[in-house]
């Protein structure tokens, strides 16, 4: 049996801290409601609120990797860690919406510290860094599926606030966990300046390369088909497959279910045969799922098309594989960082496209259209592999 070593360590607690900014930006939803209600806001107005919240997390993640350039993965992890922790404390007890908002969007922000940093650490530390990558994304799709149910039940039986101060019990101790037994890593006398790797001649060099051009391309499409499934999914089931709501709830908790399994595997196939076939496996896997939600005439096949859907949104380990084998070694925190605010950004509009298109034609249209995103992913792959430009191999 394998002993313990320090990279599972540091795969463990950078799990764990990816679950605590996972829980502490999930944990307002379910509070939504009563949100409302404490302080006399339209659904708008605290939409906004949330969009916010989740374009800060967007934002910090360049920032974050040349943060780790300058000071190290260590405490960039623990800042962001303890700092979701002390913010969700201090939402608990706002006393007005206006402070609400603020502390929201700099939740957002230190939550956002984190993801970036961890996926750029843990290619350092690990051998099989996609299985690693697979593991570390699962705990934020544990924090999905348990967080909603714990915050409620506290919310149901104390109220709101002592519901968002929860996430500071698991937080503050994960903060001392990952502060005491992550080991600091000395910085390269070298390390450029901060102000360089803001400069635009930093972002211009990097955003040139083809092969950054055609991972960025595949990581937009793909993300924006995650947001998009994860917003109108259940809605999809009852409207358009005529689901009860329970039963749309249960299919969409096991959407979350295998994509978090299936993640660790997607890994471990992209270490053994490479992040592009990984990536394509994926993106055949959700159209096909697709496919069968919106046509498959009964609901086993419905309930198989969900798993697939799963399996095809699980695409992360790879795609993030893939990022970083573009980078210099140099340049793979602020690099990633950079990559991954760009594509998040425009993959947040997502949800926006998803419900234009829903509005203009119908779901079915809407679900047809993500499958179309993956297909174009494949197409890119294929044809990228015919004219050798990207050094793409299907097998």
């Amino acid at each position: 049996m394998r002993r313990w070593q320090y990279s599972d360590t540091v795969l463990t607690l950078c799990t764990l801290a990816f679950f605590v900014t996972m829980a502490g930006r999930l944990a307002i939803s379910p509070l939504v409601p009563d949100i409302i209600d404490t302080f006399d806001v339209s659904n708008t107005v605290i939409g906004v609120a949330l969009t916010g919240m989740w374009l800060t997390y967007g934002i910090a993640q360049y920032p974050s990797g040349i943060l780790a350039e300058r000071y190290g993965e260590r405490l960039v992890i623990v800042v962001s860690i303890g700092g979701t922790a002390v913010v969700s404390l201090a939402i608990a007890f706002v006393p007005a919406f206006v402070v609400f908002v603020l502390a929201t969007l700099l939740l957002g922000g230190v939550a956002g510290l984190h993801f970036s940093v961890a996926i750029s650490f843990l290619e350092g530390t690990q051998e099989r860094v996609g299985t690693a990558i697979g593991i570390h994304n699962a705990g934020g799709t544990v924090a999905g599926l348990l967080t909603p149910i714990v915050i409620t039940w506290i919310a149901v039986r104390y109220g709101w606030r002592p519901a968002l101060a929860a996430v500071a019990v698991v937080g503050i101790p994960a903060t001392l966990l990952f502060a005491r037994l992550i080991r600091p890593i000395e910085r390269s006398p070298s390390t450029p300046a901060i102000r360089d790797r803001f400069s635009p001649e930093f972002v211009r060099r990097l955003l040139s390369s083809p092969s950054i051009g055609v991972t960025l391309y595949v990581a937009v499409l793909s993300e924006l088909a995650w947001l998009g499934t994860a917003s109108f999914l259940p809605t999809f089931l009852v409207e358009h497959r005529g689901q009860s709501t329970t039963t749309a709830g249960a299919l969409f908790s096991a959407y979350f279910v295998v994509q978090g399994f299936a993640q660790v595997g997607v890994g471990t196939v992209s270490d053994r045969i490479g992040h592009d076939n990984a990536i394509v496996g994926c993106m055949l896997a959700g159209a096909f799922g697709f496919w069968l939600i919106i046509a498959a005439p009964v609901f086993a096949a419905v309930a198989v098309g969900v798993g697939l859907v799963g399996v095809g949104m699980s695409f992360g380990p790879a795609v993030m594989q893939r990022i970083l084998d573009e980078l210099p070694d140099e340049e793979q925190n602020a690099g990633f960082g950079l990559v991954r605010t760009i594509y998040m950004i425009v993959a947040s509009l997502g949800p926006a496209m998803m419900g234009l298109v829903a509005d203009a034609f119908d779901l079915a249209i809407s679900f047809g259209f993500l499958a179309a995103l993956l297909l174009s992913v494949v197409a890119v792959y294929v044809f990228s592999s015919s004219k050798s430009q990207v050094g793409v191999r299907i097998c």
